[in-house]
């Protein structure tokens, strides 16, 4: 498999001298599905925000498809869409013309575009919504249009913030169905999560974020076995507990 995201040995934060990230060092490849867990302040937010190139690394670098922001902005760019925990649209266009604002920004063809979007329309439940300004949507309804925009990109990587806040049941199953559709096309996701029932159920891979630093990452094993745990069998969130409450080894 093609490894789609590298974070190696990256430290970061918002002031040189206390950063908030420690040497955190992971990958994720094509056809799978990660889940970064850790409690509020772990450095979930902060990690993204690298990764989105927001923020500049204080050391270490992260690669999106073999590339650094710096080496290539534009494939670097183009090879991630990202949904973010608060949906943030544009009050004077409707729900369409975010579409197909999403469609022109990432090179959608027109032929493609037109099934798209009407596939994610009717999945969704947004076909009586598709004129609506965004002002008029509720929060679920502005999350499922970053949720839409993002799967109509089709890019080789996704990055999802907590993205069922505000989302109804059908919302969240049309979502899951997909992120499990796009893995088995190739695509790489990265998604955080405080449902940990969701992430155990859904991904392939999990990362336990501490401190600023990597706790335990890999498979279900592979964390309750950094946790200590002698049942190799129980749960991530039992796992989850006893690692970020001191009581793994």
């Amino acid at each position: 498999m093609t490894t789609i995201l590298q974070v190696k040995k990256l430290t970061g934060g918002y002031s040189p001298k206390r950063p908030v990230l420690h040497e955190v060092d992971f990958e994720i490849r094509s056809g799978e599905m990660i889940g970064l867990i850790g409690l509020n302040g772990a450095g979930k937010s902060t990690t993204i925000k690298h990764i989105l190139g927001l923020m500049t690394p204080h050391s270490g670098e992260v690669k999106v498809a073999g590339v650094t922001l710096e080496q290539s902005p534009e494939v670097y760019r183009e090879a991630f869409a990202y949904v973010p925990e608060s949906p943030a649209l544009f009050d004077e266009l409707t729900v369409e013309e975010h579409l197909r604002l999403s469609g022109m920004a990432y090179g959608v063809s027109g032929e493609q575009y037109d099934l798209r979007v009407e596939e994610l329309l009717k999945e969704f439940q947004m076909l009586p919504k598709r004129k609506a300004f965004a002002s008029h949507l509720s929060k679920g309804m502005k999350q499922k249009v970053m949720i839409m925009s993002a799967l109509l990109a089709s890019p080789p990587l996704y990055i999802i913030d907590e993205p069922f806040l505000g989302l109804d049941p059908l919302g969240i199953r049309s979502l899951l169905e997909r992120l499990v559709e796009v893995k088995k096309s190739g695509a790489a996701i990265l998604m955080s999560s405080h449902i940990l029932s969701t992430v155990e159920a859904y991904c392939d891979r999990f990362i336990v974020m501490h401190g600023g630093a990597i706790a335990a990452q890999g498979e279900l094993g592979d964390i309750t076995a950094a946790a200590g745990m002698r049942d190799r069998d129980s749960g991530l969130e039992e796992a989850f507990y006893q690692l970020v409450s001191g009581g793994g080894k």
